[in-house]
């Protein structure tokens, strides 16, 4: 393993507040998030997981976070590709799925794109679409709706490699959160059961205060009845409510439905992020 990369399980309290300031100093670079959520969360918890550290001159320059056992998940701070890094990841997993935000596509015989995740942005405000008649548009309670919402969530996202499988250990982990906020959290009620929701979350600490459409989902028994326009444009009016006049949201690129409703409210690609597949030879 190249002496440029250290591998770790758990960060000492110095190397988590290390790799905390070299996550908020490249977010405040870049003007976006360095990391996913999910893998900052870890960091914050102090939780364990395969963590990489590159020093130079006793500072962390560089930080990934490998994710699984044989196959893993890796996302490096910045969402760069480091060949160095690569190499040493491809000695402990056979399979390595990578995600980049960048256009950066290394040279390696096993490496394929088999992803995309489309950031979609909208200046606000957006025109909303009424809730149809007879339905119910309430804020999520605590203590009232997890189940349910699980249950719905879940059964929407039934194929999806990272919302379909929610337990009520990560909704509460992200309700117990600072930012979280259940007047942005939207539950469209139909004939007694949850049809639909739309969470919403405002990035109070970002300079731009923009809002993001934090997850949307309709109920595979009600879909086909444009509650996903519904639930999106309610949403969004949220936000405005809030003072936010810009939002964005993350789609996959092959969801072409989804994807054709956004650009109909006026969204626009504002960045891709691709998921890189590594096998090693």
């Amino acid at each position: 393993m190249s002496k440029s990369w250290q591998r770790s399980h758990s960060l000492t309290p110095e190397r988590r507040l290390d790799v905390l300031n070299l996550l908020n100093r490249t977010e405040s670079s870049l003007g976006r998030e360095a990391i996913d959520e999910g893998r900052r969360r870890i960091v914050v918890h102090g939780w364990r997981a395969e963590h990489w550290l590159s020093y130079h001159d006793d500072q962390l320059e560089k930080y990934a976070m490998a994710t699984g056992t044989k196959k893993a998940m890796v996302e490096m701070c910045g969402g760069d590709i480091d060949e160095d890094l690569l190499q040493n990841l491809l000695e402990y997993h056979e399979v390595l799925e990578w995600w980049t935000r960048g256009s950066q596509i290394p040279v390696h015989s096993q490496c394929q794109v088999i992803r995309t995740l489309q950031l979609m942005q909208v200046g606000l405000p957006v025109a909303t679409t009424p809730v149809p008649a007879g339905a119910t548009l309430r804020n999520y309670e605590p203590g009232r709706d997890e189940d349910s919402w699980l249950e719905q969530n879940n059964a929407a996202f039934f194929h999806h490699p990272e919302q379909g499988a929610w337990l009520r250990s990560d909704l509460d982990e992200r309700t117990s959160e600072p930012w979280f906020d259940p007047s942005g959290f939207l539950l469209l009620e139909i004939d007694g059961r949850l049809a639909a929701s739309c969470w919403t979350k405002v990035h109070e600490l970002h300079p731009d205060r923009f809002g993001e459409i934090y997850i949307i989902s309709v109920h595979p028994d009600f879909q086909g009845r444009s509650l996903g326009r519904v639930m999106v444009t309610q949403g969004l009016d949220v936000l405005r409510k809030k003072g936010v006049t810009t939002a964005q949201l993350f789609v996959d690129q092959s969801n072409q439905g989804a994807v054709a409703l956004y650009e109909s409210l006026g969204f626009k690609v504002i960045r891709d992020d691709r998921m890189l597949h590594f096998q090693r030879s």
